[in-house]
């Protein structure tokens, strides 16, 4: 199961390597494809500096993502009497409950987004696209002249 291979990655880039922010970008559902297209990415993050800086490269790269909300009520739609978090939500705002999923897997002071590019990733005239290649680049990037 793929959001739990991604769940195990968050949690190691956050706990293990200790990184500063952490940004990752999955084809994890078609709710995503239905609500925006395959022409755009959805983007779920609480840090609104993080969602800056992304919207900000996005312009830049061409790359078209878009700001989609965390909807905190959704979190009980995961909630398992078996388990400690079922890794999928109900029928409806499974693209939310997807992104609050992999939420639960790095810490509430590092500042992480999810990237859902399962639209605009695959062309059916051309095939793959490479999509978010350029996104992720130029942040990097723009961090390390932060940094500087």
């Amino acid at each position: 199961e793929g959001r739990l291979t991604m769940a195990d990655a968050l949690v190691y880039a956050d706990k293990e390597l200790g990184c500063g922010k952490i940004i990752e970008l999955s084809t994890l559902t078609g709710a995503c494809m239905v609500a925006l297209g395959n022409k755009v990415a959805g983007l779920w993050a609480k840090s609104e500096s993080l969602v800056d800086e992304l919207l900000s490269v996005a312009k830049i790269t061409g790359e078209k993502i878009w700001h989609m909300p965390l909807e905190e009520e959704y979190n009980d739609s995961l909630k398992s009497k078996i388990a400690d978090l079922k890794n999928l939500g109900g029928r409806y705002g499974g693209a939310i409950t997807a992104a609050l999923f992999l939420q639960n897997f790095v810490g509430k002071k590092t500042p992480y987004a999810h990237i859902d590019i399962a639209g605009p990733v695959w062309s059916d005239k051309d095939g793959a696209t490479g999509f978010g290649s350029r996104l992720v680049t130029e942040w990097v990037c723009s961090q390390a002249s932060r940094e500087e």
